[in-house]
């Protein structure tokens, strides 16, 4: 999500390699070794994932109990649903289209 796109991997497989099977880009960059946090997704209630590693635990600490998950860490157990944040700059472009579009309404 939001993109809707769907894939069917392995259980065991991370949702960042899910991810990039689909072709939905997650931002990382310490290439999916936990360090950088760039690859934080949102998991819906219900979704069917592996309990979470020591090593991604510390790394989200206080989000650790929430649905956020790093995406190189959490492993797929079954059906899951997951938002993947849109990358920064294109957020911010529409951001700005659609701002622009809310003026051009005013008029």
């Amino acid at each position: 999500m939001p993109a809707g796109i769907t894939v069917k991997v392995r259980p065991g497989t991370t949702l960042l390699d899910a991810a990039r099977r689909a072709h939905v880009p997650i931002r990382t960059r310490c290439g999916g070794k936990a360090a950088c946090f760039m690859c934080k997704v949102t998991v819906e209630p219900g979704s069917r994932l592996l309990p979470m590693g020591e090593q991604e635990r510390n790394k989200l600490a206080a989000g650790a109990d929430s649905c956020e998950r790093l995406s190189c860490q959490a492993r797929v157990q079954g059906n899951a649903v997951v938002n993947v944040p849109l990358d920064p700059l294109r957020a911010a472009v529409l951001k700005k289209l659609a701002q622009a579009r809310e003026d051009d309404s005013l008029w």
